[in-house]
C-alpha cells in the first residue's frame, strides 16, 4: 500500500517536472522572431532561430513574422498639381525590424496594415499633389514612387517598420474624365487623319495633273517631230520622183501608171466606166505608151489620165 502511494507521487512529480520543462522552452522558426513578455510587460527579444528558454508559467511568448510583408492599399482619387483627378491604385512592401516597437505600437500585422494604409494615402497626396499628370503616368513615375516610399518609410520607423518598396499600380482618369478624354484624342485622330487624306489627295492630284501635262507635252512633241518628218520623207520622195522623172519621163509615167492599175484594178470586182480611147489604158493598147491619133500625149500626168473612181496612186 506505500509503495503504491510513493510510487503515484513520484510519477505525479515526474509528470508535473515534463509539463513545467515543456513550458520553459519554446522554438523560433526560421522566418519568425519572438518577443519574450513577462506579466504583460515585454522582457526581451529573440531573433536567432531554435530552441529557447523562459521562465513557464509566467513568461508568454509573442511570434511575429520576419518575412516582407504585403500592403494592399485600395484605389483613391489625387489632385494633381494640374488640377487633374487621379484614381491611384498603389500597393507596398515592408518588414518588421524592431519586434518590441512594433508590439508597443500597432500590436499586430492587421493593425500595422491600417496604419500604414493612412500613412501610404498621405504620402501619396503629398508626393502626386506636387506633380502633373504626365509626369504621374509616363515623365518622372519612377522618381514620385521613390519619394513616396522615401517619405513612408521616415514615418513608418516609429512603428518599428522597414518599408521596402512602393509601387503604383494604376494611375488613371476617373471613368467619367477618360471617356471623354478618348473620345477627344478620338476625334483628333480622326481630325489629323482627314487632314492626311487631304493632304494625299491634293498630292495625287497634283502628281495626275504633272503626268497629264507631261503627256500632253510628249505627245505633241511627238506629233511636232513625226510631222515634221514626214514632211521631210514626202520632200525627199517627191525629189526622188523629179529627178526620176528628169531622167527617164517615159519610163516615169510607166511606172506611176502600173501603179494606177495595181490600185484600181483590184481583185475585188473592181467596176470602171472609161471611154474606149480614154488616157488610162493607154499602155494596154500600146506597151511603149505612145498615144493614139487624136489622142493624148505621152508622158501625160497621172491625175489627168486616173479614173474618177480609183485610189489615187501612191
Amino acid at each position: 500500500m506505500r509503495l503504491n502511494l510513493v510510487g503515484g507521487i513520484v510519477a505525479a512529480v515526474i509528470i508535473v517536472a515534463l509539463i513545467i520543462a515543456y513550458g520553459a522552452l519554446f522554438t523560433v522558426y526560421q522566418t519568425r522572431q519572438a518577443l519574450v513578455v513577462r506579466l504583460g510587460q515585454p522582457v526581451r527579444v529573440v531573433t536567432q532561430p531554435g530552441l529557447h528558454s523562459k521562465i513557464p508559467l509566467i513568461d508568454s511568448v509573442i511570434s511575429i513574422d520576419k518575412r516582407i510583408l504585403d500592403l494592399e492599399n485600395p484605389a483613391q482619387e489625387v489632385i494633381a498639381s494640374d488640377q487633374k483627378r487621379l484614381v491611384v491604385d498603389a500597393f507596398a512592401r515592408y518588414s518588421i525590424k524592431e519586434p518590441l516597437k512594433f508590439y508597443q505600437t500597432v500590436g499586430t500585422v492587421d493593425g500595422a496594415n491600417l496604419q500604414l494604409s493612412i500613412l501610404l494615402n498621405s504620402a501619396l497626396r503629398r508626393v502626386l499633389g506636387e506633380a502633373t499628370l504626365t509626369q504621374v503616368v509616363r515623365d518622372q513615375r519612377d522618381q514620385l514612387m521613390a519619394r513616396v516610399r522615401e517619405q513612408l518609410n521616415n514615418e513608418a520607423q516609429a512603428y518599428g517598420i522597414d518599408v521596402v518598396d512602393v509601387r503604383i499600380r494604376r494611375a488613371d482618369l476617373p471613368e467619367q474624365n477618360s471617356q471623354a478624354v478618348y473620345q477627344r484624342m478620338q476625334t483628333e485622330r480622326q481630325q489629323e487623319a482627314a487632314q492626311f487624306r487631304a493632304q494625299g489627295a491634293q498630292r495625287a492630284q497634283e502628281i495626275r495633273a504633272r503626268a497629264d501635262r507631261d503627256v500632253t507635252v510628249l505627245i505633241a512633241d511627238a506629233q511636232s517631230k513625226g510631222e515634221q518628218t514626214r514632211g521631210e520623207g514626202d520632200a525627199e520622195r517627191n525629189r526622188i520622183f523629179a529627178e526620176a522623172y528628169g531622167r527617164d519621163p517615159a519610163f516615169f509615167s510607166f511606172y506611176r501608171s502600173m501603179q494606177a492599175y495595181e490600185t484600181g484594178l483590184k481583185a475585188n470586182d473592181t467596176r470602171m466606166l472609161l471611154k474606149p480611147d480614154s488616157e488610162f489604158f493607154r499602155f494596154f493598147v500600146d506597151p511603149s505608151g505612145k498615144p493614139r491619133e487624136g489622142g493624148g500625149q505621152p508622158g501625160a500626168t497621172l491625175p489627168d489620165s486616173a479614173p474618177p473612181a480609183s485610189t489615187p496612186a501612191k
